[in-house]
């Protein structure tokens, strides 16, 4: 076994005990009914509803797929879902991930990625992919601080329109992030190092919020180039929506600006800015 596997196994097991669960993969028909119903619980307003369906699940594990649950003692906390990218059995594709709201602030979710990097590299996958919404400060810190992954790719409107009860009615941009699993950034974050990232007081503002919390554009000029997302997207589309519509137009419009002009992401401000280099240096620690 190589020393990064070893490490990866060393520190999913240690994320697992922090957040007092154990993960492992799902595959019976029962655990995997009730995987659907805790993630259909997550999303849609109707917990009774299924997401994925039982039938895609057993399939997916069947298939040598990745399909994986988080238990606090019998009860299932938290799933992860990710299926093989082209080149087959060579990158991962993590579809979806979540944790039952009486798990949240526990770390629930980090241990569920420790898991599924060690699961990974035990195969021989050196790379996981996957999408998130640009406009959700605390799931763009996770991603890009806690795990190091990297955005690579804006998705105007991936999904189509979701009607769901996180996503709303709107449009469904995403990030596309990439995480090189044996990256040393990787290494770190897993063993409990995040990358940090402190927006530069000399960088280039392209987007702020306004006094009413509205976005406003800025300045692309500069080396490092910063970029506003609202405190909490979720809580604005339910008090005013047309303003949470205008920071996606905003976002979308300056990110896929940023990167036609070959910026890189550095990393995410935790106050709630992502810092894009034009040389690809880190502009953190």
């Amino acid at each position: 076994m190589s020393r990064v596997i070893a490490a990866a196994l060393e520190a999913a097991g240690s994320a697992a005990r922090a957040a007092r669960v154990l993960v492992r993969p799902v595959s019976s028909l029962a655990e995997l009914a009730a995987l659907d119903r805790m993630l259909a619980g997550i999303w849609q307003a109707d917990g009774g509803d299924v997401l994925l369906t039982t039938e895609l699940l057993r399939a997916l594990a069947k298939s040598g797929n990745y399909v994986a649950g988080a238990f606090d003692g019998g009860a299932l906390v938290g799933a992860a879902v990710a299926f093989f990218a082209a080149p087959g059995e060579r990158e991962l594709h993590s579809h979806i991930a979540g944790v039952a709201a009486g798990a949240t602030g526990r770390h629930v979710g980090f241990a569920l990625k420790q898991h599924q990097r060690a699961w990974a590299l035990q195969r021989g996958i050196s790379t996981i992919s996957w999408t998130f919404d640009p406009l959700v400060a605390r799931n763009a810190h996770f991603n890009l601080g806690k795990l190091a992954a990297t955005p690579t790719e804006y998705l105007p409107n991936f999904y189509g329109v979701m009607r769901d009860r996180i996503n709303g009615d709107g449009d469904s941009d995403r990030l596309f992030v990439r995480w090189d699993l044996a990256a040393p950034t990787v290494v770190a974050a897993c063993a409990g190092r995040p990358r940090r990232c402190v927006r530069p007081p000399t960088a280039a503002v392209a987007l702020r919020a306004s006094e009413g919390g509205g976005p406003v554009p800025g300045s692309f000029r500069g080396q490092t180039v910063v970029v506003a997302v609202p405190e909490d997207i979720e809580a604005l589309r339910r008090r005013a929506p047309g303003t949470a519509k205008d920071w996606r137009i905003a976002v979308r419009e300056t990110l896929t600006a940023l990167l036609a002009e070959r910026l890189r992401f550095a990393g995410f401000d935790r106050s709630g800015w992502y810092v894009l280099t034009r040389d690809g240096e880190p502009a953190g620690r």
